[in-house]
């Protein structure tokens, strides 16, 4: 069980919702993205974290936009705190970014590619912030145990674990739903990403997507079990500067949660 602010993750809870927009593109779209979905889980009764980076360092391509500035893009996420009273994600890259990043973030997020690397977990546990660690695309879920024990070894114990997919050949993932339950026998709360999770990774200059398939994957992560569901929702994503084909549209947000609860009810029996 995690605790963040005035709700919980984990055991037999009722999920979180971790979403926002992949990246932060300018401070208008963020704050309105962020009062948009307050607006929607206040109303659904559903936990609500803000998920944005404030950086992109692994893009397929070295043209890719990147961010707006760290220092510019982690005011803006402090604002979306202290307007909207949530609580932030935000991915960290180096071990070196940590401590700026933990001055505005509730949760520091591990990226799946960088999974493995002890002295960024390390130094990400040592904040005592929760521990956001995404599986890398090449892992077994059991191999999540020594990512987890790095961040252990701190003292820190508030730490999730998240499914974005497998790697299945050289551009598809496939979400194993055994995943969930083998990493919530590790001890941590899972997280579904049901956005990543629908990427085909670096075809061409850029990742795509198939978000056809981010209801359904977010309907069975809820069928099997989770503590939290993880979504990238940007208001136009076809706009958007990062991962334009695997995010969410704003609109259809809010008929998916009330499915996703609806299943959570029924498998957690609240």
């Amino acid at each position: 069980m995690v605790k963040i602010n005035n709700f919980e993750i984990g055991g037999d809870k009722p999920f979180v919702l971790i979403a926002g927009p992949c990246v932060v593109e300018n401070e208008k779209m963020i704050l309105h993205t962020a009062e948009e979905i307050k607006k929607i889980t206040d109303g659904l009764g559903i936990p609500f974290i803000f998920k944005s980076s404030y950086k992109k360092a692994n893009r397929t391509s070295g043209k890719s936009f990147t961010g707006i500035g760290d220092n510019e893009a982690l005011e803006i996420l402090g604002k979306v705190k202290e307007k909207f009273h949530i609580p932030v994600l935000t991915d960290v890259h180096t071990s070196e970014e940590v401590d700026n990043a933990s001055k505005v973030a509730d949760v520091l997020q591990i990226p799946a590619f960088l999974c493995r690397q002890t002295e960024l977990l390390l130094a990400a546990g040592r904040t005592g912030k929760i521990i956001n660690i995404k599986k890398g695309q090449f892992l077994a879920p059991e191999d999540m145990k020594h990512a987890a024990d790095k961040v252990l070894s701190t003292g820190n114990k508030n730490i999730l674990l998240t499914e974005r997919g497998t790697t299945f050949g050289y551009h598809n993932l496939v979400v194993d739903m055994r995943s969930f339950i083998i990493m919530r026998g590790l001890g941590f709360p899972v997280v579904m990403d049901a956005t990543h999770s629908v990427q085909l990774p670096g075809k061409g200059d850029e990742s795509g997507g198939q978000p056809k398939f981010i209801k359904p994957l977010a309907r069975a992560a809820a069928a099997v079990g989770i503590d939290a569901l993880f979504l990238e929702v940007h208001p136009n994503p076809k706009e958007a500067l990062s991962d334009a084909e695997s995010q969410l549209p704003l609109s259809e947000l809010e008929s998916l949660l009330e499915e996703v609860k609806a299943i959570d009810r029924f498998v957690k029996k609240y």
